[in-house]
């Protein structure tokens, strides 16, 4: 028999990934509006490790930007869009106001535009 029968295959474990150039975008508009800093990939559920890509805890709201509508990505396919369903849900449940947005809305201003308003109505 080749190889060692009792060595474990090395499992994967999902880190976050590298941020987007949609979501740094999105990070600047934070900055040049002066919001207050986000927390980013905010754990907000550990038991099932779901992260905000940015978010405000003590105001309890986060924004999401979804990528790849366009190319097909994991977000716009069946067990992925499944997924973010489930996780938005859950945050709703918890408490959370979720904000989703795609990169057309960082850009044109209104993914700012909205962060701004909820952040000044949870004051």
């Amino acid at each position: 028999m080749v190889g060692a029968p009792n060595c474990k295959v090395a499992q994967k474990r999902k880190v976050p990934s590298a941020p987007s150039a949609i979501e740094e975008t999105f990070a600047l508009h934070v900055r040049a509006d002066k919001l207050p800093a986000p927390a980013r990939e905010y754990q907000f559920d550990p038991q099932r490790k779901w992260r905000f890509d940015f978010c405000w805890p003590e105001q309890r709201v986060a924004v999401e930007v979804e990528g790849g509508i366009h190319s097909g990505g994991r977000h716009t396919r069946g067990t992925g869009f499944e997924q973010d369903a489930r996780k938005y849900l859950a945050a709703t449940l918890a408490g959370w106001c979720v904000v989703r947005v795609t990169g057309k809305m960082v850009r044109d201003g209104s993914a700012i535009a909205a962060a701004r308003e909820l952040l000044a109505r949870q004051g």
